[in-house]
């Protein structure tokens, strides 16, 4: 069948893309077609995202509001349906880490933790999902981790939200894809990201990372953009409630 991954006439929100996993996602949908909207809380890095995509010839405008709050998400989605278009594909991308161990660890960071990794994937996802409902179709792609699955020293609360992401994509699939959306996740490994910089300048930690991995190396965040791509097209009319994991098979050494 053609067509399953062109994106054209496609418009889609990616959250937390200035940067890293959210960028390169962005980027990866406009080389099929997508017109993309960038999203971020701040506007000169936003701003400078969407004239880089602009720059190589791709559709791209800006929508700055935080994600962690429910009154500026309604207002900023609402904003981007009157003011650009509706929204067909919503990637859940924005998230944060903070590492010190558990007994340690600031009741604030935890806060933090669980409004920008799970409350933001709550509030986005239903503000899109009414336009969604109303039309009968729409994508959302949600951004966990292979954290759901392992468990490290220092970074239990962040491992607490990306299972509550794994399972809130289940509960947004039990919910609404009786009104024909599909709503899916991708768990990505280890990436050489700016989340992961202090670990990919610790030579010990990447060399236990790539004996760990069955690929042996760090992933390149340009290697997530076919599952994105996938989950975003017409290819996974049928995949729903799906956590895809893309981690060079470190979840297959449990």
């Amino acid at each position: 069948m053609a067509g399953l991954f062109d994106l054209s006439g496609r418009r889609a929100l990616v959250t937390g893309s200035s940067q890293g996993i959210g960028y390169a996602l962005a980027e990866g949908l406009a080389r099929h077609g997508a017109e993309v909207v960038l999203n971020g809380r701040t506007a000169e890095t936003v701003e400078h995202a969407v004239r880089e995509l602009r720059s190589k010839g791709f559709s791209a405008q800006a929508a700055i509001f935080d994600v962690t709050k429910k009154d500026a998400v309604d207002d900023g989605v609402a904003k981007i349906e009157k003011d650009i278009g509706q929204i067909d594909i919503l990637i859940n991308n924005a998230g944060m880490q903070f590492r010190t161990p558990l007994e340690d660890f600031p009741a604030d960071r935890w806060e933090q933790l669980l409004t920008t990794n799970i409350s933001s994937v709550f509030f986005v996802g239903q503000a899109v999902a009414r336009g969604m409902i109303a039309r009968k179709e729409g994508k959302i792609i949600n951004i966990g981790s292979v954290q759901r699955e392992m468990a490290r020293p220092g970074i239990a609360p962040y491992t607490a939200t990306k299972g509550a992401v794994r399972n809130l994509t289940r509960g947004m699939c039990a919910d609404w894809a009786k009104y024909g959306l599909q709503i899916n996740a991708i768990a990505p490994g280890y990436f050489k990201t700016p989340l992961n910089q202090a670990l990919v300048d610790n030579p010990e930690f990447s060399a236990w990372l790539e004996k760990r991995t069955p690929a042996g190396r760090w992933g390149n965040v340009d290697e997530l953009v076919g599952a994105a791509v996938f989950l975003a097209g017409r290819s996974s009319s049928f995949v729903n409630g799906h956590i895809l994991y893309v981690d060079g098979g470190i979840t297959t050494c449990l």
